[in-house]
């Protein structure tokens, strides 16, 4: 069994930062990419950044040079460092993984439950 669990979410004003980290746990062999999608009420999941186990990171357009990801393989984590927060940030924030269980098995991918982040205006 492999469990994500986001934290770090929150409300903040405009141009303030939040940092939110994901815990994996469970029965884990390797983790490969890790990433942060968002989702705002009415509309689609959206990929905001993702990251390799080797640390080659990805951006969506709408939050590169303001947020920043980050992962430590020895503590099976990611991290999303969010800066000069915008109303139009404001999300459920979902982490996602691709992790293999074991040497024998394929990489499956996993979802966190979430963590809701408001950025006032």
């Amino acid at each position: 069994q492999v469990r994500l669990v986001e934290s770090g979410g929150g409300l903040v004003q405009a141009g303030g930062s939040l940092r939110l980290s994901c815990a994996a746990s469970g029965s884990i062999f390797t983790i490969h990419y890790m990433r942060w999608y968002r989702q705002a009420p009415g509309n689609q999941r959206d990929l905001v950044a993702r990251i390799s186990s080797s640390g080659g990171t990805f951006y969506g357009d709408s939050v590169k040079g303001r947020f920043t990801i980050s992962r430590d393989n020895a503590k099976k984590m990611v991290y999303l460092q969010m800066n000069s927060l915008k109303p139009e940030d404001t999300a459920v924030y979902y982490c996602n993984a691709d992790i293999r269980s074991s040497s024998s098995l394929g990489a499956n991918s996993y979802w966190g439950q979430g963590t809701q982040v408001t950025v006032s205006s």
